[in-house]
């Protein structure tokens, strides 16, 4: 079932870039020239940058989304960013090179309590901080339980997820969730605990326009880490 009304208040769980991939390979090598590989090998780089540039448009478009239309409770970040490892963290936490090879190596299994043991410990003092009233957003796979099951067994009914994820790939999220951004249009939400969560591929979006800042944004990401 859908969320027919709108919590007054509403925070976001991002789930985190692929530490795995081509593209955190370029930052973490030992040699990358990049200079944000020189900065994460220094003084370090905030979540936000470094998981842009490894997630590209999916991270990006997630944490668009999260800014835009977040609106948590007094004192409380509206921003959340799941680690394999260091629990949930704000965007703008600042980690070096140490610390995502940390990330890296542990796996984000529900099972692996390297994982799981941060993510309970924030995820319940989350909880205790919003209260009842405040409406949890899943920003990430629910197909799997990496995610759902840890969050679930906390946020219970109060965990949502974008009902016009189901079917979509990351790219289409990253390009959806953008779209809304510059449309000022939030998503639905569907509770979790209810939900469908795989389906048929969804028609695939219309060409869109990216403006300026989001296009300009990019193009210094790049650039800065290519």
């Amino acid at each position: 079932m859908e969320s027919s009304s709108r919590q007054s208040n509403r925070i976001f769980l991002l789930s985190p870039a692929n530490l795995a991939g081509v593209r955190a390979g370029y930052v973490m090598a030992e040699n990358a020239g990049s200079d944000l590989s020189r900065r994460l090998r220094g003084q370090g780089v905030t979540l936000a940058e470094v998981f842009s540039f490894i997630s590209g448009l999916y991270f990006r478009g997630k944490l668009a989304y999260a800014q835009a239309f977040s609106s948590p409770p007094c004192g409380v970040c509206g921003c959340h960013v799941i680690t394999a490892g260091g629990g949930l963290l704000p965007p703008e936490t600042v980690v070096n090179l140490d610390k995502l090879r940390e990330f890296a190596a542990n796996g984000i299994d529900p099972c692996n309590q390297h994982y799981r043991a941060p993510l309970d410990r924030d995820c319940i003092a989350l909880s205790d901080a919003v209260g009842n009233s405040c409406e949890i957003v899943l920003l990430g796979s629910i197909a799997t339980p990496k995610y759902v099951e840890p969050l679930l067994q906390i946020f219970r009914e109060r965990l949502v997820f974008p009902a016009d994820f189901v079917g979509r790939g990351d790219m289409s999220r990253g390009g959806l969730m953008l779209r809304c951004v510059e449309a000022g249009k939030e998503l639905v939400y569907t509770p979790i605990l209810a939900a469908t969560r795989r389906g048929a591929r969804p028609p695939k979006l219309s060409p869109f326009a990216v403006s300026r800042k989001l296009r300009q944004g990019s193009k210094d990401r790049f650039n800065e880490a290519g």
